[in-house]
């Protein structure tokens, strides 16, 4: 004997599926950067770029942090741009990633234009 409401059953069944993949979430490696400000004054227009993509802050004050998350899809170099409290601009190219890298990864801005990069 068919149910009378088949379809509506169906519906339903496929709806709550659905529900529960969004409420569980399809999660890629993640690569948790944080950008330290340890220059001794603030860094602005700060922009990171990783393969794909990039992310940036508008400033750092010195001693602070800006954490961020982030997916790698393809192969690349990290690069860092700012500009410093005097008003110059610097560059420096971090490490290679490769697609789907994850973990910790820490970039510190320090005096003298210095940038540490650790994974």
């Amino acid at each position: 004997m068919k149910h009378p409401n088949g379809i509506a059953v169906l519906v339903a069944g496929l709806t709550a599926g659905w529900a529960m993949v969004l409420l569980v979430g399809c999660h890629g490696a993640v690569v948790n950067a944080t950008i330290a400000n340890a220059s001794g004054a603030p860094i602005k227009e700060v922009e990171v770029d990783y393969p794909s993509a990039s992310f940036g802050v508008n400033a750092i004050a010195p001693g602070a942090v800006y954490p961020y998350h982030f997916e790698v899809h393809g192969s690349g170099k990290l690069h860092i741009s700012y500009t410093d409290a005097a008003g110059a601009q610097h560059e420096a190219d971090g490490p290679l990633m490769h697609d789907g890298e994850q973990g910790a990864l820490r970039i510190t801005v320090g005096p003298g234009a210095k940038v540490e990069w650790k994974r």
